[in-house]
Protein backbone atom coordinates (compact mmCIF):
# COMPACT_ATOMS: atom_id res chain seq x y z
CA UNK A 1 0.00 0.00 0.00
CA UNK A 2 0.85 3.56 -0.25
CA UNK A 3 2.34 2.46 -3.63
CA UNK A 4 0.58 3.80 -6.97
CA UNK A 5 1.46 1.03 -9.08
CA UNK A 6 2.79 -2.71 -8.44
CA UNK A 7 3.72 -5.35 -11.12
CA UNK A 8 3.33 -9.19 -11.78
CA UNK A 9 6.06 -11.06 -13.31
CA UNK A 10 5.34 -14.69 -13.90
CA UNK A 11 8.45 -16.60 -14.94
CA UNK A 12 5.86 -18.77 -17.57
CA UNK A 13 4.90 -18.27 -20.87
CA UNK A 14 1.48 -19.84 -20.39
CA UNK A 15 0.71 -17.29 -17.64
CA UNK A 16 0.58 -14.44 -20.78
CA UNK A 17 -2.69 -13.19 -19.43
CA UNK A 18 -2.46 -13.57 -15.74
CA UNK A 19 -1.15 -9.88 -15.47
CA UNK A 20 -4.18 -8.46 -17.07
CA UNK A 21 -6.45 -10.60 -15.65
CA UNK A 22 -5.19 -9.32 -12.44
CA UNK A 23 -5.57 -5.95 -13.40
CA UNK A 24 -9.04 -6.24 -14.09
CA UNK A 25 -9.62 -7.97 -10.46
CA UNK A 26 -8.08 -5.11 -8.75
CA UNK A 27 -8.16 -2.37 -10.82
CA UNK A 28 -12.09 -2.70 -11.32
CA UNK A 29 -12.36 -3.54 -7.94
CA UNK A 30 -11.16 -1.23 -5.52
CA UNK A 31 -10.78 1.74 -8.10
CA UNK A 32 -13.52 3.96 -5.84
CA UNK A 33 -13.98 7.74 -5.12
CA UNK A 34 -16.15 6.63 -2.15
CA UNK A 35 -16.43 3.93 0.52
CA UNK A 36 -18.96 1.58 1.06
CA UNK A 37 -20.35 3.97 3.56
CA UNK A 38 -21.34 6.56 0.64
CA UNK A 39 -18.22 9.41 1.76
CA UNK A 40 -15.67 10.86 -0.26
CA UNK A 41 -12.34 8.83 -0.17
CA UNK A 42 -9.22 11.38 1.34
CA UNK A 43 -6.81 8.73 1.09
CA UNK A 44 -4.99 7.01 -1.93
CA UNK A 45 -6.02 3.60 -2.35
CA UNK A 46 -5.84 1.40 -5.81
CA UNK A 47 -3.25 0.69 -7.90
CA UNK A 48 -2.16 0.46 -11.73
CA UNK A 49 -1.63 -2.97 -12.42
CA UNK A 50 0.09 -4.23 -15.03
CA UNK A 51 3.04 -7.19 -15.97
CA UNK A 52 4.81 -9.21 -18.46
CA UNK A 53 6.12 -13.09 -18.34
CA UNK A 54 9.76 -13.01 -17.84
CA UNK A 55 12.80 -11.94 -19.37
CA UNK A 56 9.77 -9.93 -22.02
CA UNK A 57 8.90 -7.88 -18.90
CA UNK A 58 13.04 -7.05 -18.57
CA UNK A 59 13.64 -5.42 -21.34
CA UNK A 60 9.76 -3.67 -21.57
CA UNK A 61 9.56 -1.91 -18.15
CA UNK A 62 12.48 -2.88 -15.60
CA UNK A 63 14.36 0.25 -16.57
CA UNK A 64 11.86 2.21 -14.58
CA UNK A 65 11.07 -0.11 -11.67
CA UNK A 66 15.50 -0.57 -10.98
CA UNK A 67 16.08 2.80 -11.34
CA UNK A 68 13.08 4.99 -11.99
CA UNK A 69 9.29 5.15 -9.49
CA UNK A 70 9.73 2.73 -6.81
CA UNK A 71 7.00 -0.20 -8.24
CA UNK A 72 6.54 -3.46 -5.99
CA UNK A 73 6.81 -6.52 -8.21
CA UNK A 74 5.57 -10.32 -7.47
CA UNK A 75 7.96 -12.82 -8.66
CA UNK A 76 6.19 -15.87 -10.15
CA UNK A 77 8.31 -19.10 -10.17
CA UNK A 78 8.26 -22.69 -10.80
CA UNK A 79 10.37 -25.57 -9.37
CA UNK A 80 9.31 -27.66 -12.60
CA UNK A 81 9.12 -26.34 -16.05
CA UNK A 82 5.92 -27.77 -18.52
CA UNK A 83 8.26 -28.22 -21.66
CA UNK A 84 11.71 -28.49 -20.11
CA UNK A 85 14.53 -28.20 -23.07
CA UNK A 86 18.16 -29.97 -22.46
CA UNK A 87 20.77 -29.90 -24.84
CA UNK A 88 23.34 -32.80 -25.12
CA UNK A 89 26.55 -32.34 -23.09
CA UNK A 90 24.83 -29.35 -20.93
CA UNK A 91 24.23 -29.20 -17.34
CA UNK A 92 21.92 -26.47 -17.30
CA UNK A 93 18.60 -26.97 -19.23
CA UNK A 94 16.37 -24.19 -20.92
CA UNK A 95 14.20 -24.00 -17.53
CA UNK A 96 17.55 -23.40 -15.52
CA UNK A 97 18.37 -20.03 -17.82
CA UNK A 98 15.07 -18.50 -17.03
CA UNK A 99 15.05 -19.07 -13.42
CA UNK A 100 18.38 -18.17 -12.93
CA UNK A 101 16.45 -14.14 -14.05
CA UNK A 102 14.14 -15.37 -11.52
CA UNK A 103 16.36 -15.41 -8.28
CA UNK A 104 18.51 -12.47 -9.72
CA UNK A 105 15.97 -9.33 -10.67
CA UNK A 106 14.49 -9.41 -6.35
CA UNK A 107 18.42 -9.19 -5.32
CA UNK A 108 18.89 -6.21 -7.58
CA UNK A 109 16.13 -4.55 -6.65
CA UNK A 110 16.54 -5.65 -3.13
CA UNK A 111 20.18 -4.91 -2.85
CA UNK A 112 21.24 -2.51 -6.09
CA UNK A 113 24.92 -1.20 -6.91
CA UNK A 114 26.96 1.24 -5.18
CA UNK A 115 29.04 3.56 -6.71
CA UNK A 116 32.11 1.90 -5.73
CA UNK A 117 31.24 -1.62 -6.83
CA UNK A 118 30.50 0.26 -10.37
CA UNK A 119 33.73 1.90 -10.17
CA UNK A 120 35.55 -1.02 -9.25
CA UNK A 121 34.39 -2.92 -12.33
CA UNK A 122 36.32 -0.20 -14.33
CA UNK A 123 33.18 1.90 -15.62
CA UNK A 124 34.45 5.23 -17.39
CA UNK A 125 33.47 8.07 -14.60
CA UNK A 126 31.24 9.92 -16.88
CA UNK A 127 28.80 6.52 -16.62
CA UNK A 128 29.31 5.83 -13.10
CA UNK A 129 26.08 7.27 -12.10
CA UNK A 130 23.84 5.69 -15.06
CA UNK A 131 24.80 2.38 -13.74
CA UNK A 132 24.13 2.85 -10.21
CA UNK A 133 21.38 0.68 -8.32
CA UNK A 134 20.12 2.43 -5.28
CA UNK A 135 18.49 -0.94 -4.15
CA UNK A 136 15.72 -0.97 -1.48
CA UNK A 137 13.25 -1.58 -3.50
CA UNK A 138 10.07 -3.82 -3.04
CA UNK A 139 8.98 -7.24 -4.46
CA UNK A 140 7.84 -10.42 -3.68
CA UNK A 141 8.97 -14.01 -4.76
CA UNK A 142 6.76 -16.75 -5.17
CA UNK A 143 8.29 -20.19 -6.23
CA UNK A 144 5.46 -22.98 -6.78
CA UNK A 145 6.27 -27.14 -7.55
CA UNK A 146 4.74 -26.74 -11.01
CA UNK A 147 2.13 -24.48 -12.94
CA UNK A 148 -0.76 -27.33 -12.79
CA UNK A 149 -4.37 -26.43 -13.07
CA UNK A 150 -5.00 -26.68 -8.88
CA UNK A 151 -1.61 -24.34 -8.59
CA UNK A 152 -3.32 -21.59 -11.18
CA UNK A 153 -6.13 -21.69 -8.86
CA UNK A 154 -3.71 -21.08 -5.94
CA UNK A 155 -2.68 -17.98 -7.68
CA UNK A 156 -5.91 -17.18 -8.85
CA UNK A 157 -7.24 -17.24 -5.33
CA UNK A 158 -4.30 -15.42 -3.64
CA UNK A 159 -4.95 -12.41 -5.98
CA UNK A 160 -8.60 -12.48 -5.03
CA UNK A 161 -8.12 -12.62 -1.29
CA UNK A 162 -5.48 -9.38 -1.50
CA UNK A 163 -8.11 -7.48 -3.19
CA UNK A 164 -11.01 -7.94 -0.52
CA UNK A 165 -8.86 -7.39 2.08
CA UNK A 166 -7.56 -4.10 0.78
CA UNK A 167 -10.92 -3.08 0.16
CA UNK A 168 -11.87 -4.48 3.40
CA UNK A 169 -8.84 -1.91 4.98
CA UNK A 170 -9.74 0.94 2.68
CA UNK A 171 -13.78 0.48 3.72
CA UNK A 172 -14.66 -0.08 0.28
CA UNK A 173 -17.28 -2.00 -1.52
CA UNK A 174 -14.87 -4.15 -3.82
CA UNK A 175 -17.91 -6.12 -5.20
CA UNK A 176 -19.41 -3.50 -7.63
CA UNK A 177 -18.03 -1.54 -11.03
CA UNK A 178 -20.18 1.41 -11.28
CA UNK A 179 -16.78 3.20 -12.79
CA UNK A 180 -17.79 1.46 -16.35
CA UNK A 181 -21.27 2.53 -16.83
CA UNK A 182 -20.97 6.29 -17.39
CA UNK A 183 -18.59 5.12 -20.91
CA UNK A 184 -20.91 2.76 -22.15
CA UNK A 185 -24.01 4.95 -21.82
CA UNK A 186 -22.27 8.00 -23.93
CA UNK A 187 -20.89 5.16 -26.33
CA UNK A 188 -25.07 4.40 -26.82
CA UNK A 189 -25.40 8.31 -27.30
CA UNK A 190 -22.39 8.58 -30.33
CA UNK A 191 -24.31 5.08 -31.68
CA UNK A 192 -27.06 7.21 -31.83
CA UNK A 193 -25.84 10.22 -33.53
CA UNK A 194 -23.94 7.51 -36.18
CA UNK A 195 -26.51 6.29 -37.16
CA UNK A 196 -27.94 8.99 -38.37
CA UNK A 197 -24.77 10.05 -39.75
CA UNK A 198 -25.03 6.83 -41.65
CA UNK A 199 -28.42 7.10 -42.65
CA UNK A 200 -28.61 10.17 -44.36
CA UNK A 201 -27.43 9.79 -47.82
CA UNK A 202 -26.57 13.10 -48.99
CA UNK A 203 -23.59 13.15 -46.65
CA UNK A 204 -24.25 16.09 -45.00
CA UNK A 205 -25.25 15.24 -41.94
CA UNK A 206 -23.08 17.26 -39.11
CA UNK A 207 -22.75 15.75 -35.49
CA UNK A 208 -23.69 17.80 -32.52
CA UNK A 209 -22.30 15.96 -29.66
CA UNK A 210 -21.83 17.10 -25.95
CA UNK A 211 -19.07 18.91 -26.68
CA UNK A 212 -17.12 20.95 -29.59
CA UNK A 213 -13.90 18.42 -29.46
CA UNK A 214 -15.82 15.20 -29.29
CA UNK A 215 -18.15 16.60 -32.20
CA UNK A 216 -15.07 17.67 -34.49
CA UNK A 217 -13.08 14.14 -34.38
CA UNK A 218 -16.82 12.57 -34.78
CA UNK A 219 -17.57 14.52 -37.86
CA UNK A 220 -13.95 14.13 -39.49
CA UNK A 221 -14.52 10.06 -38.47
CA UNK A 222 -17.96 9.93 -40.35
CA UNK A 223 -16.63 12.03 -43.19
CA UNK A 224 -13.67 9.99 -43.79
CA UNK A 225 -15.52 6.97 -43.28
CA UNK A 226 -18.31 6.93 -44.90
CA UNK A 227 -17.24 5.28 -48.60
CA UNK A 228 -15.44 2.60 -47.20
CA UNK A 229 -18.85 1.87 -45.09
CA UNK A 230 -20.72 2.02 -48.50
CA UNK A 231 -17.69 -0.38 -50.61
CA UNK A 232 -16.09 2.39 -52.52
CA UNK A 233 -12.97 3.70 -51.56
CA UNK A 234 -12.22 5.51 -55.50
CA UNK A 235 -13.03 8.93 -53.86
CA UNK A 236 -11.53 9.48 -50.78
CA UNK A 237 -7.54 7.82 -50.35
CA UNK A 238 -7.99 7.75 -46.44
CA UNK A 239 -10.70 5.38 -46.58
CA UNK A 240 -10.50 1.43 -47.16
CA UNK A 241 -13.20 -0.89 -48.35
CA UNK A 242 -15.31 -2.63 -45.95
CA UNK A 243 -15.16 -6.22 -45.72
CA UNK A 244 -19.27 -7.51 -45.47
CA UNK A 245 -19.44 -10.30 -42.80
CA UNK A 246 -22.25 -12.20 -41.46
CA UNK A 247 -22.96 -11.98 -38.00
CA UNK A 248 -23.00 -15.96 -37.82
CA UNK A 249 -19.50 -16.92 -38.80
CA UNK A 250 -18.76 -21.42 -38.46
CA UNK A 251 -15.14 -22.41 -37.71
CA UNK A 252 -14.43 -26.38 -37.80
CA UNK A 253 -12.72 -26.54 -34.61
CA UNK A 254 -11.69 -29.98 -32.84
CA UNK A 255 -11.05 -29.87 -29.42
CA UNK A 256 -7.34 -30.89 -27.79
CA UNK A 257 -7.70 -34.57 -27.16
CA UNK A 258 -4.78 -34.38 -25.05
CA UNK A 259 -3.42 -31.90 -22.37
CA UNK A 260 0.04 -32.48 -21.07
CA UNK A 261 0.66 -29.66 -18.06
CA UNK A 262 2.69 -32.45 -16.08
CA UNK A 263 6.01 -30.99 -17.73
CA UNK A 264 8.88 -33.44 -19.05
CA UNK A 265 12.52 -33.66 -18.92
CA UNK A 266 12.80 -33.45 -23.26
CA UNK A 267 16.16 -34.32 -23.95
CA UNK A 268 16.86 -32.06 -27.84
CA UNK A 269 19.92 -33.70 -29.79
Amino acid sequence: MRYNSRALIPYAQALLRLPAHIQQLDMESNGKRINKFGVEIDYPVGEVDFGEPGTNSQHSFFQLIHQGQTIPVDFLGFVQSQHDLLMDNEKLSSHDELMANFFAQPDALANGKTVEEVRAEGCPEDLILHKVFDGNRPSSSLLFPQLSAYVTGQILSLYEHRTAVQGFIWDLNSFDQWGVELGKKLALDIKEHLMEARNNEIGDYEIAADNAATSRILNYYVENSADAVRGDSSSNPVSSVATSVTRKTHMDHFPPQHHDLGGHGGRLS
